[in-house]
């Protein structure tokens, strides 16, 4: 967190600087969304790695306009590397794991999940809409086209209004290790939390090939882990307009993928449970 918070000052300043060609409200936009950016780093939660995920790739089609706009070549290319470099970090597992660990109740350790691979085109183009309108909008309001740039702006309030609760679910999804055993949040695979006690837990593993464990990943890519029970768990997945009521089933083993499942099955070790 120490080498992201030194990355977002250095790209604050170095984009400040950068912007301070293209125009006053394309500036009082940036340092808005730098303060923002500050809060995040700063009182580390899922709302936070939200908000900093939804930023700081924004900063990337950002200094290309500041280059194109009139910033010297040097500062322009130093707020790009930046923003890039800032981004990948942000991105990160490691960094996933500290942010929602920030706002962690007691003596519980989140891991969270993989977005599912159904879920990472739509989402990447929700974004690009997104940003695409925002930054629309502070070059049009930078350039004095007033009643254009309001209207641009109005649809990029719209888009922040409707993608942001969606995005924040994504960051909202881990398997949370308690000293009660294994809990998997994640609202978006589930109608329940699903729970299960330690003295439950028969083995942890990375899943193998083949596994018939029920896959609750979405499925995802990259490794899984697979979480065996001695007695079956009730599984509740959310309401579709095949199930209205939701629909349930009963698991003797479960998939889930955690952005680092060896750290997961580290601390899984540490504290017990049994691991494979």
């Amino acid at each position: 967190m120490s080498i992201l918070r030194v990355l977002w000052i250095g790209l604050a300043v170095s984009m400040g600087l950068a912007m301070s060609a293209t125009g006053l409200a394309a500036l009082i936009a940036w340092w808005a969304a730098v303060a923002v950016g500050v809060v995040a780093l700063m009182v580390p939660s899922a709302l936070s790695l939200t908000c900093l995920r939804i930023l700081s790739p924004a900063a990337v089609p950002a200094a290309v306009v500041a280059l194109v706009g009139g910033a010297t070549v040097g500062l322009g290319l130093l707020a790009l590397v930046l923003a890039v470099v800032t981004t990948l970090i942000v991105f990160s597992g490691e960094a996933g794991e500290a942010m929602v660990q920030g706002a962690a109740y007691g003596d519980e350790r989140r891991f969270p999940l993989r977005v599912p691979a159904a879920v990472l085109l739509p989402a990447a183009l929700s974004w690009v809409v997104w940003a695409a309108a925002t930054l629309t909008a502070a070059t049009l309001l930078a350039s004095r086209s007033w009643a254009a740039g309001a209207l641009v702006a109005l649809i990029a309030v719209v888009l922040t209004w409707l993608l942001v609760p969606r995005f924040h679910r994504l960051s909202r999804r881990w398997l949370v290790l308690v000293p009660a055993g294994v809990v998997l949040h994640d609202r978006f695979m589930l109608g329940e939390t699903l729970m299960v006690q330690r003295t439950n837990v028969r083995l942890v593993q990375l899943a193998l090939e083949g596994t018939e464990a029920a896959d609750l990943t979405g499925p995802s890519a990259g490794h899984a882990l697979e979480v065996a029970v001695g007695e079956s768990v009730l599984v509740v997945f959310p309401s579709t307009r095949e199930h209205p009521k939701g629909r349930a089933i009963h698991v003797r083993s479960f998939l889930v993928a955690p952005t680092r499942p060896g750290r997961a099955l580290q601390a899984m070790s540490d504290t017990g449970v049994p691991v494979g």
